[in-house]
């Protein structure tokens, strides 16, 4: 078997003809959209509203005549509502915070952790990650729940794997060292920071076992992949995850590292105009939306991934004739992407209004340092409240990054100043946000 028969885990799925990918999509498609409205009160009233049935789909561009589903609906379903099979098929249930204080759950039977376990192998093959690597996790301990995924998906592949949590960098060098591994898979910032303190360590890691890393979570900019490259000697490759879908598991890059292949016979993917919804030409870029095919528990129809991408069609040097997503560096909201976790600027203004009361003003500035993520929190006291003593203030700031901690994981640096000083710092305070990382 030759070295590119290896990276391509699934060769029928992966580089079938694009007419038969379409039929099977198709097929999938309208079985999905049966056991949807059957079985989803929800997704019934959705097409009863719109006055389309399943049967109605006789072509995927029948597709833009379903509704969206968006973040909201997830959130209103919480915890059962949108599941299509009955409590007792589910063998597994992830439960994720969102900004409104009410979570959303992914649910999974176990065809469905099959063909997660599956769509995972695939994307790290297409990596070159084989049977013969150790594949070493740099996830932190709370993020564990979608990475299971990845798990499952190097064991499917047959590696080995250590499951080694982020938070002790010196130990996570160690593990390098010890156990030669050859793979590492994480957030691209934990990752970034592990090169950062091995130079700071005086170590060359280069010397070690080292040559894959499969950075998710959070976006990352194209020069990671030479400072990897120089200070570990890996070869960085991007993976598209979302929650509401399990995780990992979506679309990943290949080595010619021209977009991120969408595993298309699970996954339908569209690009719209996020203002009017509507389809925007080939190769435009717009919102992703994302129609599960295969999920049985908690399928997902038309859902607004709220990130900014292109699609290409184009057949790729690595063989496979599936879709490419580009790289997403920007989305719809302002939701920021720290350290791995979700930082969502309208939960920021919520909690200060819960504890100062009003309306408080606030810059988020998020930087770089030492290869992590920094977050500081500007806080402008409200007008009238009096804060006569140090200890007022330093109980204060203690008690916002208690309250963000809670629902974000993240402790950011606070700090109150006086009213107007934020019109000094940024040229529009309404953006919330300053954004100095590259």
């Amino acid at each position: 078997m030759s070295g590119n028969d290896l990276m391509i885990w699934d060769r029928s799925s992966e580089t079938q003809d694009r007419d038969d990918l379409a039929q099977v999509q198709l097929e999938r498609l309208q079985a999905s959209l049966f056991r949807a409205f059957r079985n989803v009160s929800f997704y019934r009233k959705r097409f009863d509203d719109m006055h389309v049935a399943p049967e109605d789909i006789q072509t995927l561009v029948d597709l833009r005549h379903l509704p969206f589903t968006t973040i909201d609906d997830l959130r209103q379903g919480y915890p059962y509502d949108l599941l299509a099979v009955p409590l007792r098929e589910v063998v597994r249930l992830h439960h994720a915070s969102t900004t409104s204080g009410r979570p959303t759950v992914c649910a999974f039977t176990r065809n469905d952790l099959r063909h997660w376990h599956d769509r995972v192998a695939r994307l790290l093959a297409a990596t070159g990650i084989t049977h013969d690597d150790v594949v070493q996790f740099i996830y932190s301990a709370e993020s564990s729940a979608g990475n299971l995924g990845f798990h499952g998906g190097a064991e499917r592949i047959g590696a080995s794997v250590i499951p080694a949590a982020f938070g002790n960098v010196p130990q996570q060098i160690a593990i390098m060292q010890d156990f030669r591994s050859t793979a590492l898979v994480g957030a691209a910032s934990a990752t970034a920071h592990l090169a950062q303190t091995a130079g700071e360590m005086g170590l060359d890691l280069r010397r070690l076992s080292a040559r894959v890393a499969v950075l998710g979570g959070e976006p990352w900019p194209e020069s990671l992949r030479q400072t990897l490259h120089t200070v570990l000697g890996v070869t960085a490759f991007d993976h598209y995850s979302l929650s509401e879908f399990g995780g990992p598991g979506i679309a990943g890059e290949c080595v010619a590292h021209n977009g991120l292949h969408v595993v298309e016979d699970h996954f339908l993917a569209e690009v719209v105009d996020p203002e009017s919804g509507a389809p925007v030409a080939d190769g435009e870029e717009g919102e992703l939306v994302l129609t599960s095919l295969t999920r049985e528990a908690l399928p997902l129809i038309r859902f607004r991934t709220r990130d900014l991408t292109r699609l290409d069609t184009r057949p790729c040097a690595c063989g496979r004739t599936l879709v490419r997503m580009a790289r997403v560096s920007r989305r719809t909201d302002n939701l920021l992407f720290v350290r791995g976790r979700t930082l969502p600027p309208a939960l920021v203004g919520a909690i200060l209004a819960e504890i100062e009361g009003g309306n408080p003003r606030y810059l988020i500035v998020v930087e770089r340092k030492g290869g992590l993520d920094d977050v500081e929190i500007l806080v402008e006291l409200v007008p009238g409240q009096a804060m006569d003593s140090p200890g007022k203030i330093l109980a204060l700031e203690q008690r916002i990054r208690e309250r963000l901690h809670e629902q974000t994981d993240l402790s950011p640096h606070i700090r109150l100043v006086e009213s107007h000083t934020l019109d000094t710092l940024a040229a529009d305070v309404a953006t919330r946000v300053i954004d100095r990382r590259e």
